[in-house]
């Protein structure tokens, strides 16, 4: 059974039984006659493919909730609703709810509400990552995503020959709209979980809390373009809000309440999810500047034009005024935050970064952030097949299995400013 088989089979428990043995006949459904039984096989099916069910979950979602938009107004729907459910099942790793699915998984096998509320959760998920990015874009004024037009390009171009430069603004009002019904897609999905009640309320009161996270921590990423603070201790806290916590920590945490993990291991998971989330967002930052483009697609050198006050950033600026390199300085004051930056500018970006010693000092931090996650994970008795998961997916957050970022060696005169530099350890 494929998974997305097994996601659609969540939505009918009694009809549920694996294509498999539906295909044997009789004698092969007779087999699996326990629910208990039944419910394994499901479960080990979508652990081999946590992205692929979510996808199924989503796709059965998105046609029920585009088709209502299409009945509110047909013009609505074609515009903005199927662009939602194009972006949302258009692309990405679907990180988060696979982190979910693994917290969830940790206490051991779910019940069958379990699995359903954390399919359902993990579309939330994905749902409120497309309502941040389709948001991230018109702030960014990125023209591209995913190696198509943003969405806020791809609407502005559609009304152009009527509107002319008008389009662009309604292209850019429209996004945030679009972006704002993915957001409510999400919370109908939270919404409809059925789990008891306690455990709903904490899932409520932990989403509330990671949609304010999620949104304090963009914030900061936006003020700090324009004001170009570019605060070592700052930096960090914005990439722990934006990214350790939104990312990895709190779908972690999501996937422990739907089953009720033991708090001390609740606590591990969560500390270790802390540590790769920040590594995650640290590794990103260096792709970005010295690294090949994410995904194949996303041009390199994003944040350096946009102005993004990033850890990366923050700490070469540091290490030029430690060590008074005012050429240094002058090259990130001239050619960080410009949106028309050329390649020969943004390579005398990466040589200072580079002569700092901050790529190095992000590399190595990256790689202490992942030793302290495996050790929270190895300090806790879980599920094995979850605790092997974790571990790879830490793995790959940490960047293990990614084509390495070039290694050079730097001058390092003065004193290494960290500012807050072990937020996320504890």
């Amino acid at each position: 059974m494929r998974p997305d088989e097994a996601a659609r089979a969540t939505t009918d428990r009694s009809a549920w039984c694996p294509p498999r043995l539906r295909a044997a006949g009789p004698a092969g459904a007779q087999a699996l006659r326990s629910a208990d039984e039944r419910l394994t096989m499901l479960v080990r099916e979508i652990d081999l493919g946590v992205p692929s069910a979510v996808e199924s979950r989503l796709e059965g979602l998105l046609a029920e909730r585009v088709k209502e938009a299409h009945d509110a107004h047909e013009t609505f729907g074609r515009d903005i609703a199927d662009r939602v459910a194009r972006f949302a099942l258009g692309g990405g790793r679907r990180i988060r709810p696979q982190f979910l699915w693994w917290g969830m998984r940790a206490a051991g096998l779910p019940t069958f509400d379990e699995v359903v509320a954390a399919l359902r959760l993990g579309s939330a998920l994905e749902l409120i990552q497309t309502c941040a990015l389709i948001h991230d874009d018109v702030m960014d004024g990125s023209p591209s995503r995913r190696g198509h037009p943003a969405v806020h390009v791809d609407l502005a171009a559609q009304y152009d020959a009527r509107s002319g430069a008008a389009a662009t603004h309604f292209g850019e009002s429209a996004a945030v709209l679009a972006g704002d019904l993915a957001l409510a897609w999400a919370d109908d999905e939270l919404a409809a979980l059925d789990l008891p009640a306690a455990r709903a309320a904490s899932v409520r009161a932990v989403w509330a809390q990671m949609r304010m996270e999620m949104v304090a921590g963009q914030y900061l990423d936006v003020q700090g373009e324009v004001t170009r603070n570019r605060s070592v201790a700052r930096s960090l806290r914005a990439a722990y809000l934006k990214t350790a916590l939104y990312t990895v920590e709190r779908p972690l945490q999501l996937g422990t309440l739907i089953t009720g993990v033991r708090e001390a291991v609740a606590r591990a998971l969560c500390a270790g999810g802390r540590n790769i989330g920040l590594a995650f967002q640290l590794r990103n930052d260096l792709v970005d500047v010295l690294g090949y483009p994410q995904d194949g697609i996303n041009p390199v050198g994003a944040d350096v034009r946009s102005g993004k006050p990033t850890y990366l950033i923050a700490l070469a600026q540091a290490r030029a005024e430690a060590d008074g390199d005012h050429r240094a300085l002058a090259v990130l004051r001239n050619n960080v935050g410009r949106p028309d930056l050329d390649d020969s500018g943004l390579d005398e970006v990466r040589q200072v970064i580079v002569r700092s010693g901050a790529s190095e000092l992000v590399l190595d931090k990256i790689g202490r952030l992942h030793a302290q996650s495996i050790r929270h994970l190895a300090a806790v008795d879980i599920d094995p097949v979850a605790a092997d998961r974790l571990q790879r997916l830490m793995g790959a957050a940490a960047g293990k299995h990614a084509p390495d970022i070039p290694r050079e060696p730097a001058r390092r005169r003065g004193p290494v400013p960290t500012g807050a530099d072990e937020v996320a350890s504890s």
